[in-house]
């Protein structure tokens, strides 16, 4: 459980951190912070499931393109997680659809999360 609350506050300070740096772009419908929250166990969910399935369906993409096509599949999670949030009005639009900032929003949670699992998730040895 404690993994599971550390996870989930990596994936909401990524998510805010993207929020805020793209905000003229981004556009969070709900500001609080329980919002960022909420969108991060949902964007969990979104990888959990839905993003293994789409990487096994991409997969001669993911080849082709030497493992280039993770980003687009990373930027379309991003992508879904702020639609799945809109419908509970917590979500975020990226309007006139650039989808190049969606693509860098997915860049900076990647970033983000992987630096801060780095910095304060368990260590695999550390919990034997």
């Amino acid at each position: 459980m404690n993994k599971f609350l550390i996870r989930l506050l990596i994936n909401a300070a990524a998510l805010f951190l993207a929020v805020k740096v793209l905000e003229p772009h981004i556009l969070m419908q709900n500001d609080a912070w329980y919002a960022y929250l909420v969108l991060a166990l949902i964007f969990g969910f979104v990888n959990a499931i839905i993003k293994p399935l789409l990487m096994i369906a991409s997969c001669p993409m993911i080849i082709l393109t030497l493992g280039l096509g993770t980003l687009i599949v990373n930027t379309l999670m991003f992508l879904f997680a702020g639609w799945l949030g809109n419908i509970i009005n917590i979500g975020f639009t990226i309007p006139e659809n650039k989808y190049l900032y969606a693509f860098l929003g997915a860049l900076i949670v990647s970033l983000v999360s992987l630096i801060l699992n780095r910095i304060f998730a368990p260590n695999k040895r550390e919990s034997r």
